[in-house]
């Protein structure tokens, strides 16, 4: 059915009436049926295409985020037993961690074992003693003030022996004066450190 231009100009519309829709024009019907196929395909697509298309976008949308989590998941627990080796090694090293900290019984010995370390590396010592204790998350640390007299020799040789001790000592606040002769006052805080089973998680 070819649309007739001509025909168009040619229609009274004023004789156009909704009663008598069988005797309109060829032309006039076919802008009708054009004008409510355009509606019907309108109203189609927004109540019932359009929110399954959105449906669709977020089904694929999820198809993907859960694809990325399984993906995730599927990576660790493949090498679950590997954690499981790590765990098992890291307990075993944390347990020969804690054999080094000193117990309450053990710490006056420290202060022994530091002063003979000292003086074997040649340094004389001005001052040893304990500070207070330092409480923390689940140990407490315990500094000792140390201030001696050597030469840069004696005391590197000092603070690798310190490293050597069979309990964890760290050295922390150093402080080098010069004491003449070429003599030189070391000042450092050494801490070592108790671990507190009890304490609340």
């Amino acid at each position: 059915m070819s649309l007739d231009f001509k025909a168009l100009s040619e229609i009274d519309w004023n004789e156009i009436e909704l009663d008598n829709i069988g005797d309109w024009p060829i032309a006039v019907k076919a802008i009708c049926c054009t004008f409510v196929a355009g509606l019907v395909l309108f109203f189609s697509y927004s109540l019932l295409v359009s929110d399954e298309i959105d449906s669709y976008h977020s089904a694929v949308a999820k198809e993907v985020e859960l694809r990325t989590t399984y993906r995730t998941k599927y990576a660790v627990a493949s090498k679950l037993e590997i954690y499981r080796q790590q765990m098992i090694e890291m307990e075993d090293k944390f347990s020969q961690l804690l054999k080094r900290l000193p117990t309450s019984n053990e710490t006056p010995g420290l202060l022994d074992d530091l002063s003979y370390v000292g003086t074997t590396s040649g340094l004389t010592f001005l001052k040893i003693g304990w500070l207070p204790e330092v409480e923390k998350e689940f140990y407490t640390e315990l500094p000792i003030k140390i201030e001696v007299i050597g030469t840069y020799h004696e005391f590197g040789e000092f603070v690798g022996k310190v490293a050597q001790l069979p309990r964890i000592v760290s050295l922390h606040d150093f402080s080098i004066l010069s004491s003449g002769d070429k003599q030189l006052t070391f000042s450092v805080v050494a801490k070592t450190y108790r671990y507190e089973e009890g304490v609340k998680k």
